[in-house]
């Protein structure tokens, strides 16, 4: 299969010359899987073969499901349960909500869980079993799917204390800086290859008396969580992916010196009132400001570059066209140090059950097949780590682009760190610790109190 430019921009920044794999989705087994919901990659679209061992035993039963998915991106996430409710006759009843990481805890307490949570961080999936003992483990049908189709790291994310909780769901690379092809060729612009280059640019912006930056840290009870995804990155472009795994596992503590250099390198973009926050306001803006409206005012010149992750095109609205010519289109975020290479930063989500019915095993079970990955991937705005999910299954360049980069063997990815800290760090302390940070908090006020949180 021929490359496509999107991805040919890719290799152009070096991602091949990068070393170890450390997390891909592809190759190993073909995905030939007769395990329950695996197999058949076909997408769905009505065709019922997949659910013939269920038979009717699922039929007049419902399931309810709850993530931090919220409109616009539950559409597609809810149309790809169709399938499933048709073909079985069973309900999927879905809630999405901005303030999950702080509920769902509360309903568990309060006795009345959903049956399904798609958890997004693997530190509060160890929370949930290790402080409520509520979690199901992961059936064996479900865990065979996904010893069959995925990377062994996915079991190794979603596994507490030798034991499988969680099943990976979506994937989605989160080292992508937004930015308006159109308005690059109108000023002479060129997307930068370096880190030193997208400074550059940004001060040619200033220069040119625009504002080069534009960046939202809201997200209800999870706001704070996109400045960690900076801090994230700047760390695996300084300190490089083996004290990256130090940090997250706090082998060095959250005060580390090159912590703190890499909260300074944010800082010089994030807190510098010359380039940021582009059609909303100063520095202490990009605290109040919804992560999903961070990245808009790019469409009318107001800023010109936005970092945020893969599944943020779901927020450019109607008509809006994602594609190296288009509208809006996103670029690797450049390393620092060569001696790193060109890591890459992402993240997923899992589904973890609460309830043991036979309806939710069922269910969980399907959610990790061959066959919702493809169904999904057929919906848009998404990506899979799911290895037989093809890479022209994807619906745009960006999903197109980031599933490449995670089934390449040659790219050295790390996990969304925060996720993988304990839920009151990583969740909880260095969510708050951005926001105190980006209002004003000094850098050593801050990694201390983080470190501080540590259990």
């Amino acid at each position: 299969m021929a490359m496509s430019s999107a991805r040919k921009g890719w290799a152009a920044v070096g991602l091949a010359a990068s070393v170890s794999l450390v997390l891909a989705a592809c190759g190993g087994d073909d995905g030939d899987d007769d395990t329950a919901g695996g197999g058949d990659t076909g997408g769905g679209g009505g065709d019922c073969a997949f659910a013939d061992e269920y038979g009717d035993e699922l039929d007049g039963t419902s399931v309810t499901v709850y993530s931090t998915i919220v409109p616009p991106e539950d559409a597609p996430l809810e149309a790809s349960f169709d399938t499933f409710e048709e073909c079985t006759g069973m309900t999927v009843v879905y809630e999405g909500s901005d303030e999950f990481e702080a509920q769902l805890p509360v309903r568990i307490q309060g006795g009345s869980p959903p049956d399904l949570a798609i958890i997004p961080q693997p530190g509060l999936l160890a929370t949930l079993v290790n402080d409520f003992d509520a979690v199901i483990p992961v059936p064996d049908d479900a865990r065979a799917n996904v010893e069959a189709s995925f990377d062994p790291s996915w079991i190794e994310y979603g596994t507490v204390n030798d034991t499988y909780y969680g099943t990976p769901f979506g994937a989605n690379v989160k080292s992508f800086v937004w930015y308006s092809p159109s308005s690059f060729e109108e000023h002479g612009y060129e997307v930068p290859e370096t880190w030193d280059d997208m400074i550059a640019l940004s001060d040619q912006i200033v220069a040119d008396g625009g504002m080069p930056w534009c960046a939202g840290f809201g997200s209800g009870d999870a706001t704070g969580w996109p400045g960690t995804d900076w801090v994230e990155e700047v760390m695996l472009r300084t300190a490089g992916p083996d004290v990256y795994d130090q940090w997250y596992k706090h082998e060095i503590p959250f005060n580390d010196p090159q912590v703190v250099t890499a909260f300074d390198t944010v800082g010089d973009v994030l807190k510098n009132d010359q380039y940021v926050n582009g059609g909303l306001g100063d520095v202490s803006s990009i605290a109040t400001t919804r992560f999903e409206d961070g990245g808009l005012p790019i469409l009318q010149d107001q800023c010109f570059m936005h970092h945020q992750a893969s599944f943020y095109q779901a927020n450019w609205g109607d008509g809006v066209e994602v594609a190296e010519d288009g509208d809006v289109f996103a670029f690797y975020l450049p390393g620092i140090d060569p001696a790193q290479g060109n890591p890459v930063l992402g993240g997923g989500e899992f589904v973890a059950a609460f309830t043991e019915r036979p309806e939710v095993q069922a269910f969980q079970t399907y959610l990790s097949s061959d066959h919702w990955h493809a169904e999904r991937a057929s919906k848009g705005n998404f990506v899979s780590a799911n290895k037989t999910v093809p890479v022209d299954a994807y619906d745009s360049p960006v999903n197109q682009l980031s599933a490449e980069i995670i089934q390449d063997p040659e790219a050295v990815f790390r996990f969304d760190a925060s996720d993988l800290m304990p839920a009151e760090v990583g969740t909880v302390a260095f969510w708050t610790g951005m926001v105190n940070w980006i209002t004003g908090a000094s850098t050593q006020e801050t990694v201390d109190a983080i470190e501080d949180a540590w259990p």
